[in-house]
């Protein structure tokens, strides 16, 4: 899957861009290449929808329905979601959210977000801490012009998200984000949420900073830096409840 955002859109971490990324011999892409890329690597199966200059989700099917590594990309109200993975209680969570039985990962997603964007009395965090799974997603708001991501906490599948040509890049392709984006890219952290407008938070420690680390590759060479929760720390305000601290993070 690949996911590219304007950088005017989205309010990315600061020490995700590497210094060292404006000295590499390989050089930053803009979305057209790297959209290039995406649709070369798979042609007969590739798919993709662009949002103007703002916003472009590309998206591979699976092969096989059966595909152990499940794929899901679907769009609905002007929301659209890309879903890597599978929720172990999707049954339960359609109950709950009172959906129809066909109801898959990336429509629950869309859902779960709509309805919680305009009149949900939950946090986000709560809510994702509800997904029981492996899971991965990113969500364009269209109308909003909102993005929110998120990474299950068991960090078996992997999302990474870089610094492109005035623009953040996310994918679960590694060998696509290094070559888009120079030495501006990092795993994407387990257990974290984030949105545009909001940025980056752990929902599997709210109460706790993420902090970025230093990251080194194999050349010695500044990197991306690697995102974590610090349990050490925590955050000085509590965490927001009710409709203000929704999955649109307090906007409508």
């Amino acid at each position: 899957m690949l996911a590219i955002f304007n950088k005017g859109l989205v309010n990315p971490p600061q020490e995700l861009n590497s210094p060292a990324s404006s000295s590499s011999s390989r050089k930053s892409k803009n979305p057209d290449e790297i959209l290039k890329d995406f649709v070369c690597s798979n042609p007969s199966n590739a798919v993709s929808i662009r949002f103007g200059d703002d916003a472009l989700l590309a998206y591979n099917r699976p092969e096989s329905r059966f595909s152990e590594h499940q794929r899901l990309f679907c769009g609905m109200n002007d929301i659209f979601c890309i879903f890597l993975g599978n929720l172990n209680n999707l049954c339960s969570l359609i109950k709950q959210y009172g959906l129809s039985k066909g109801t898959n990962e990336a429509m629950f997603v869309i859902e779960a977000y709509r309805t919680l964007r305009d009149r949900g009395p939950y946090p986000a965090d709560q809510v994702l801490k509800d997904l029981d799974g492996d899971f991965g997603f990113v969500v364009y708001d269209s109308k909003a012009k909102h993005v929110f991501a998120a990474l299950g906490p068991n960090e078996s599948g992997g999302l990474y998200w870089g610094i492109a040509s005035g623009t953040v890049v996310i994918s679960d392709n590694l060998e696509m984000i290094k070559g888009s984006c120079a030495k501006s890219f990092a795993p994407f952290p387990s257990g974290c949420m984030f949105h545009s407008e909001q940025g980056l938070m752990s929902f599997e420690h709210p109460r706790n900073e993420v902090k970025a680390m230093p990251r080194i590759d194999s050349e010695g060479v500044m990197c991306g830096a690697n995102f974590r929760a610090d349990v050490h720390s925590r955050i000085s305000a509590m965490p927001r409840v009710g409709s203000e601290a929704n999955w649109a993070f307090g906007s409508s």
